[in-house]
């Protein structure tokens, strides 16, 4: 009977243990950051009104609330840039917002040889060794896919001024990767929804900035006859939104709301809330809730995608607006799938 009791014992001492390492495992990592000091490392430009400007408006925000120094290193899609930046960063901050498009295997090497720092990968997912860095991946294809519903149904109906009768939609992508392509798959996908005989062409302007080059691509995919081009080309897609103004058609605006922009062409804005990451997560580390290694999904439900129709002019018909909200109500709850493009 004593060995018996003394069996038990030894189980019970051994079950609460395990139990402890559980629950150990699953609390948030303790960090000793210093969080006094933040710094948005972006691989391109700020100036975009787009998306690498969402980022600093979170950057703002997070200075404003919590008294925080803030950084922001640009590189300016130079390669060079790229290792230099990533050293300013890790010098000045032990928190690091990072956009880390044609870096992502040099972000790894910094987060496994600094693994005491914080990097939040925005936009892509990223895997160090040490699995400390954490990633934010945008489900782009639930805004894209709406986005292509709202050109579909404007093609289709030549009520509006000088919609044609040919059913062709056209998009300018800044470079051919794996997120643009997602955006051009849904984009295609939602318009051809409303209807399958709908034609999707295509531009890549292989520029970011130049908004020459995308007034000039946008310009072209009217005389193919698109009534409306999407613009997924950060600051060149100026020139997208221009050319809608300039040919009296119609554009969609990207990552921001581009709609005022120019009134009455821009007819609505397919939303990419990088800002709102930063300010979510660094609530985080701040209260002590942050967890390292995770892939954080921001979709429709959580705000971090959308379709926003304020300030078009109000040219498009409600019935367009209405139809939209009814999919993105769906698409939460699940009652609707939109598919994700796989490279």
């Amino acid at each position: 009977m004593k060995k018996l009791m003394l069996l038990v014992s030894i189980f019970t001492i051994l079950s609460m243990a395990l139990a402890g390492c559980a629950s150990k495992a699953a609390e948030p990592a303790a960090t000793s950051a210093d969080t006094s000091k933040v710094v948005y490392l972006i691989n391109g430009s700020l100036g975009d009104n787009a998306f690498y400007d969402s980022g600093q408006k979170g950057m703002d925000a997070i200075k404003a609330e919590y008294g925080v120094d803030i950084r922001t290193i640009e590189d300016g899609y130079d390669p060079a840039q790229y290792e230099p930046s990533l050293e300013a960063a890790v010098g000045y901050a032990d928190v690091i917002f990072v956009i880390s498009y044609g870096y992502e295997d040099l972000l790894k090497e910094y987060a496994d040889k600094y693994p005491e720092k914080i990097f939040v990968n925005l936009d892509t997912v990223v895997k160090n060794d040490k699995n400390t860095i954490t990633s934010v991946d945008y489900i782009e294809e639930e805004s894209a896919f709406l986005t292509g519903v709202v050109a579909g149904m404007l093609t289709v109906d030549t009520t509006i001024p000088n919609v044609n009768d040919q059913k062709i939609i056209g998009a300018v992508g800044g470079d051919q990767d794996p997120v643009i392509d997602a955006f051009m798959f849904a984009y295609e996908n939602g318009a051809k929804y409303v209807d399958p005989a709908i034609v999707m062409e295509r531009k890549y302007l292989g520029d970011w900035e130049d908004t020459a080059k995308g007034k000039q691509a946008t310009l072209q995919l009217y005389d193919m006859g698109a009534d409306i081009v999407f613009q997924i080309a950060a600051a060149a897609g100026m020139g997208v939104l221009q050319a809608s103004g300039e040919r009296d058609l119609y554009s969609i605006g990207v990552d921001t709301n581009q709609n005022a922009l120019v009134p009455g062409h821009v007819v609505a804005s397919d939303i990419k809330d990088i800002g709102l990451a930063i300010t979510n997560i660094f609530k985080t580390i701040k209260d002590g809730t942050y967890v390292p290694g995770q892939v954080l999904n921001y979709g429709l439900a959580t705000g971090g995608v959308g379709v926003v129709f304020d300030d078009n002019g109000g040219i498009l018909p409600q019935a367009i607006v209405d139809k939209v909200n009814t999919l993105r109500d769906k698409i939460i709850k699940g009652e609707m799938k939109v598919e994700i493009y796989v490279p």
